[in-house]
């Protein structure tokens, strides 16, 4: 628990519960506030129209299709 939020043993059900719901409503605005959500799909099309990426995809290709051939009989 976080140092500065810690309950004295001597209160209450009721007052425990309240300084927790205290606690948590704090540490969830906080991590609103900082923390970006990561999604995959921002990610989609970030490389469009990039030549070098579409020379590693281009080389990606290659490789899997040498891959293929030796498996192939």
């Amino acid at each position: 628990m976080m140092g500065s939020h810690v309950v004295p043993p001597a209160t209450t059900l009721e007052e425990r519960v309240a300084a927790l719901e205290k606690t948590v409503a704090q540490l969830l605005s906080r991590s609103d506030a900082t923390i970006t959500k990561k999604d995959w799909r921002s990610a989609l099309g970030m490389f469009a129209d990039d030549p070098i990426m579409r020379e590693i995809d281009e080389e990606g290709r290659r490789i899997r299709e040498a891959d293929r051939q030796q498996v192939q009989p």
